[in-house]
């Protein structure tokens, strides 16, 4: 089975030459980064349709977090479009934070259209390094969609725990590896994960991030393996839930 995979990856790889040309030479990232913003903002109207009840779930009760009775205080990663802005509780405070600013002008728009909050900025920073923002300084982070495409996870969750407060929560939804060796998705992953990582602004489909939120040393954690129930089947695996640190 493995040389199968091989060779469909090294067939597809073969169609997508001048790609993997543009991308060894420099020239494709830039592209990517700048288009990448415009098919996620499509993508968001479908995935959050399929995800609404997911997400309604998940952030129910993201106000029993907040310190006292204190504003919720949010930091969103890879915040992208603000997908999540409608599912956040009214006055909640969200610090928005983006590697790529031409996000800028799409999450513009989710932010006026989402006045029930308020927004403390945009921070262009990696999840892996926000130096930008203060230790202890946030009830709750939340990263949906982001550790697909994040090189360091591990460093990502350490980031993650310094700036929460004691007693604050990590909210997560994130695509995963099919855990079901034996399932056409597994399979489907495994020959198109490099050419897909190429097209999407570095995402895989083969991450296995609940390993590394299980090895992060939170004091309690929630997560659920689930088949998201959306259109785009190979990237169905899920898991959900939330860490407190």
């Amino acid at each position: 089975m493995s040389a199968i995979i091989l060779i469909l990856q090294l067939a597809l790889a073969f169609i997508m030459l001048p790609f993997y040309i543009l991308n060894w030479l420099g020239i494709l990232d830039p592209i990517s980064k700048k288009l990448f913003p415009y098919f996620m903002d499509s993508f968001t109207d479908v995935y959050n349709k399929e995800m609404e009840d997911q997400k309604k779930n998940l952030f129910g009760k993201l106000s029993d977090f907040a310190a006292s009775s204190k504003q919720l205080q949010l930091l969103e990663l890879g915040c992208g479009t603000g997908a999540n802005f409608k599912f956040y509780p009214s006055g909640c405070r969200v610090t928005c934070l983006d590697i790529n600013p031409n996000f800028q002008k799409f999450l513009s728009k989710s932010q006026a259209e989402n006045d029930h909050l308020t927004y403390d900025g945009f921070l262009v920073a990696s999840a892996d390094n926000m130096t930008p923002v203060a230790d202890a300084s946030m009830d709750v982070v939340v990263c949906t969609l982001l550790a697909c495409s994040l090189p360091n996870t591990p460093a990502m969750l350490k980031e993650v725990k310094r700036v929460l407060r004691p007693g604050g929560a990590f909210y997560f939804m994130e695509h995963v590896a099919s855990t079901d060796a034996s399932s056409w998705i597994n399979f489907g992953q495994k020959v198109l994960n490099p050419t897909w990582k190429l097209f999407l602004d570095g995402c895989s489909m083969r991450k296995t991030t609940w390993k590394d939120i299980e090895k992060a040393g939170f004091s309690e954690l929630k997560l659920r393996h689930v088949k998201a129930p959306i259109s785009m089947k190979l990237i169905s695996p899920h898991i959900i839930g939330y860490a407190v640190k």
